[in-house]
């Protein structure tokens, strides 16, 4: 694999794996085949219609509306979740800007519509060949939007940078945490990990009070949860911007 630094928004560099041709064809036949058993059930649904409907015309027209986000699954799983497919899920890889920038859906529109070209037309040839023997390995779809697929397993450990493990649904407490800078919140996790790793809860306390006196939370969380809770909303807030 070839190895791509990315710098983000908060001016940390993170190293990713590019992921090759066999991860990507094996994500590509693991969403083949949700969309397989996807088509089983819509047949399924279709004959239970039959037997409502006797026109075969609205039998078909009710199961091709059914069956019509299959078309689209790669665009809408895209865009949902984040540059990942259920392959990519499972492989944990994901799709990524080249320059560290946030993907919008209008670049993973772009890669929907030359796969086209990349899958279809040519039985996988130009897809293949592309990323194959490109830098980046970048299919023409990529090349397009400006993106890039990649391993998400073994990129730079949060635990040496600012950033912390924030989930799609965490739900911040603190919303002045952005009066904070980088710096501060740099400050603050090196701090709170020695504190912490040595059991330091004199320590804990004295810094807990110096953050609350600039973001005045009056929060009753306990020390160690307080931090935790800021240094996470921070992230949440920030890669949000």
């Amino acid at each position: 694999m070839s190895n791509l630094r990315i710098n983000t928004t908060q001016n940390v560099n993170l190293d990713y794996k590019i992921v090759g041709l066999g991860e990507r064809i094996l994500a590509f036949l693991i969403d083949g085949l949700v969309l397989y058993i996807y088509s089983v059930l819509v047949n399924l649904v279709g004959d239970a219609i039959g037997y409502v409907y006797q026109d075969g015309w609205t039998q078909r027209g009710v199961v091709g509306l059914i069956f019509l986000p299959a078309t689209c699954y790669s665009l809408i799983m895209h865009s949902l979740f984040n540059g990942r497919t259920v392959g990519k899920m499972l492989l944990k890889i994901r799709v990524v800007k080249v320059d560290g920038s946030p993907v919008h859906w209008s670049h993973f529109l772009v890669r929907w519509m030359f796969r086209l070209i990349d899958i279809w037309v040519f039985m996988g040839s130009v897809g293949i060949m592309s990323i194959v023997f490109t830098e980046k390995h970048q299919r023409l779809g990529d090349a397009a939007a400006g993106t890039v697929v990649v391993s998400t397993k073994n990129k730079t450990k949060v635990s040496h940078t600012i950033l912390e493990e924030v989930e799609d649904t965490y739900q911040p407490q603190f919303t002045n945490v952005t009066l904070l800078t980088d710096k501060d919140v740099r400050l603050i996790k090196e701090a709170f990990l020695i504190a912490k790793q040595s059991s330091d809860f004199k320590t804990m306390r004295v810094l807990r009070t110096k953050v609350d006196g600039i973001l005045q939370t009056g929060s009753e969380l306990y020390d160690r949860q307080y931090i935790d809770t800021v240094l996470k909303d921070y992230n949440y807030y920030t890669q949000r911007m």
